[in-house]
């Protein structure tokens, strides 16, 4: 099975968690559907193209910034509660409220990533559309900055571990992947996320949904990947799909 092996890093990023809100916290590594809008935009794409992920990497430290915060508040504008006045077309106002709140960076990011569209015919579309991109790269938020070390297409091969294995860099881990309920109680030092990976459209509120989230396990660097679990190799490195 063909691959676009993808190896890049930033200097700062912020992979938001949607539940957090008084500080933004950030994920590890950048969620599934992160990765796939950011293949969307450097290739052009203007329909969904189906493809599974494989994300592993590693970051120096954590930092906190400061950023503003915009709160809409219920009512018409009242300069005595509110920091700024919206006027709608119809001539009504509202008022929201501005000030400063915390997001949580992640420094010297370092990520290697596996692509493997459902249809073959995509790889070299992609491939050259990371090569080649439409516009500058950025994962996360937009200001982060994504540059690119290597892009190459190698062969990937279904296998299993016949013995465990220590992580070289921290990894997404579908459970799905793991084989045994004895594996998967085994190693308690990760942590399991539900990542989001497709969105549809709402059909009458034109709304977008979650349609897709894969529950992973998050293993840091040197965790063991225990022998049994389903996972493909690049012979370099561990691919885990999802």
């Amino acid at each position: 099975m063909k691959a676009i092996k993808l190896i890049a890093r930033q200097t700062l990023a912020s992979y938001r968690k949607p539940s957090s809100m008084q500080i933004k916290e950030s994920y590890p590594l950048p969620p599934y559907s992160t990765v796939i809008g950011m293949i969307h935009n450097a290739c052009g794409f203007l329909k969904y193209v189906d493809m599974d992920i494989s994300i592993q990497g590693s970051y120096h430290s954590k930092v906190n910034e400061l950023y503003t915060r915009y709160e809409f508040k219920p009512g018409f504008y009242d300069k005595t509660r509110h920091s700024i006045e919206i006027t709608s077309k119809e001539g009504k106002s509202t008022g929201l409220t501005a000030g400063p709140a915390n997001i949580e960076l992640l420094t010297k990011v370092e990520l290697i990533i596996h692509i493997v569209p459902k249809q073959e015919e995509n790889i070299e579309e992609i491939y050259e559309g990371l090569k080649n991109p439409k516009e500058y790269l950025s994962l996360g938020r937009r200001e982060d900055l994504l540059v690119i070390e290597e892009v190459k297409i190698v062969e990937i091969e279904e296998t299993v571990l016949e013995k465990d294995y220590k992580l070289k860099q921290d990894a997404y881990v579908p459970l799905d992947c793991i084989a045994t309920q004895e594996d998967k109680d085994a190693n308690d030092i990760s942590t399991i996320y539900k990542i989001n990976k497709k969105y549809g459209i709402h059909p009458k509120t034109n709304i977008r949904f979650w349609e897709q989230q894969i529950l992973v396990r998050h293993f840091s660097k040197e965790s063991t990947i225990f022998k049994r679990t389903k996972i493909n190799t690049d012979g370099e490195d561990l691919v885990f799909l999802a």
